[in-house]
């Protein structure tokens, strides 16, 4: 064949192949376009009752400066405790007849879910607050095993208390010693001493002595990045909307996946670390989690393993610890009658655990706080099958369903007129401490899901306030202001909370 016809048979040949190429491109681009319309019509992004109107205009900012306290207002003014926020797809409740049918009743029936799972899944992976059946039930079993046991409490305790005389109460006494007063953002230091905590706990590694690359403000920084955009995606009333940026690797997306490599960083230091040094004999969580399952799992698990507890231990406690101070602050007798009891109960200023134990008020005080500002303001399901709740709310197979902590402290209906008083005598019988009902008081869920780190948590947030009320005043400089909270999967108040230490006289 002449080589001129050759040639003419190659280029229409490549034409060809380019022309096909450039339909499959086009295809491919209106096939991706198209199904993206139709995700976002299936999402119902808009709706035109007054509540998904005022959610969608934000307009409920004109008399709310919290999002938790729009939907109290909401839970309030319902009949049944109920509402619907239709372009969320999302049904909200704050009736405790409701939260047992979730949370216990029919358990099964409200998993995280897929959904969820998606929406958390590239900060929290398969950690224990993402994930269900098998995998769950493992990481349920194996934690309760460890902190229902007597030596990791007792284990727990030494740490604490080491931590509160080592560095937070020196710590505070050169604040209250620099002239004029020194102030602290309080907030942030509960973080820290939180943090410090829960890695001896459940690593048992001090986080100054990781071989890190960043310092450890860095990981903090971007632990709070990462709740707060991870939360983000939850709010959006179309989903393809976060799930396009991630895949474009934009905006806060980009964000986001920066803020969980410096995370992720943090995490293989741990498990890096805690190899090196050896696990068999290690009392920490971490190390009877790898004991467990030996090689049976890659380093992903332990990382999202090491992730879940720096949720669970550092900003749970840490915000418990905040508002306390923030709500002693605002209450004087309350104040003075933590003082009596631990005067009462202290010896030699020396703290135990029985001790502990004996102080009712404190514990009491301690679960008023909790009610009105919990750590986790509220809490997710997605329906697995079409369900009616006790109340006659019909749920559909999928639907989001959200049980809130926050706005069940506030409700009339389960604790009466007084509601929004800080009364840690509602918790008393005859000066015991008596604790409600958890379907009424769901701080620590309820259920299956019940929180399995409480007790450690509650001994930890008591022996540091009653460490620090011996010792000190902390006078919380914006206790007249009502906190405004930011975005996150727990709750912290913008800008911090600056207080000023004093010397207990």
């Amino acid at each position: 064949m002449p080589t001129s016809a050759t040639n003419q048979m190659g280029m229409e040949i490549a034409q060809v192949q380019n022309s096909l190429s450039h339909l499959f491109f086009t295809f491919s681009i209106s096939f991706l376009f198209f199904s993206i319309i139709v995700l976002f019509l299936r999402s119902r992004p808009w709706c035109n009752c007054h509540i998904c109107k005022t959610y969608l205009s934000f307009s409920w900012r004109s008399e709310f400066s919290n999002f938790s306290d729009w939907y109290t207002h909401l839970l309030k003014k319902s009949a049944t405790g109920t509402v619907h926020i239709h372009v969320l797809g999302t049904t909200i409740t704050a009736n405790p007849a409701n939260v047992q049918h979730m949370l216990k009743t029919r358990f099964e029936n409200y998993p995280k879910g897929k959904q969820f799972s998606s929406i958390l899944g590239d900060f929290l992976g398969h950690g224990i607050f993402n994930s269900d059946g098998d995998m769950w039930r493992f990481q349920r079993k194996m934690a309760s095993l460890e902190l229902g046991s007597v030596s990791v409490r007792s284990y727990a305790f030494k740490i604490v208390s080491t931590e509160i005389n080592d560095r937070l109460i020196p710590f505070l006494r050169s604040i209250s010693g620099r002239s004029n007063s020194g102030t602290v953002d309080i907030q942030d230091l509960f973080r820290r001493f939180a943090l410090d905590t829960i890695c001896k706990i459940s690593f048992g590694l001090d986080p100054g002595c990781l071989d890190l690359d960043l310092p450890m403000s860095d990981f903090a920084n971007a632990f709070d990045t990462a709740s707060r955009l991870s939360a983000l995606r939850a709010t959006t009333t179309a989903p393809i909307v976060w799930k396009l940026k991630r895949f474009l690797n934009v905006g806060s997306e980009k964000e986001l996946k920066h803020a969980i490599k410096i995370i992720d960083g943090l995490a293989q230091a741990v498990i890096r670390q805690r190899r090196k040094i050896g696990f068999s004999t290690g009392h920490d969580l971490l190390s009877r989690f790898m004991g467990a399952v030996q090689e049976q799992v890659d380093d992903k698990f332990l990382r999202d393993i090491v992730v879940s507890f720096l949720l669970a231990g550092r900003d749970t406690v840490a915000s418990g610890l905040t508002t306390f101070f923030l709500l002693l602050s605002q209450n004087p007798a309350v104040a003075a009658a933590i003082r009596e009891e631990i005067e009462t109960n202290k010896k030699d200023g020396v703290l135990c655990p029985g001790q502990l134990n004996n102080m009712h008020y404190v514990h009491a005080a301690l679960y008023e706080n909790l009610r009105l500002y919990p750590p986790v303001q509220f809490d997710s399901k997605f329906s697995a099958k079409d369900d009616v709740l006790p109340d006659g709310t019909f749920i559909r197979k999928g639907t989001r369903v959200m049980y809130h902590p926050y706005a069940m402290g506030r409700m009339e209906s389960i604790w009466g007129e007084d509601c929004m008083e800080f009364k840690p005598e509602r918790w008393l019988r005859d000066g015991v401490f008596t604790p409600e009902s958890l379907f009424k008081y769901t701080v620590f869920q309820a259920g299956p899901r019940v929180c399995i780190g409480k007790e450690l948590s509650i001994m930890e947030m008591k022996t540091v306030i009653v460490a620090i009320m011996l010792r000190f005043n902390i006078d919380v400089l914006m206790s007249k202001e009502k906190p405004q909270f930011a975005l996150g999967l727990t709750a912290s108040i913008k800008g911090g909370v600056q207080a000023r230490i004093l010397h207990q006289s």
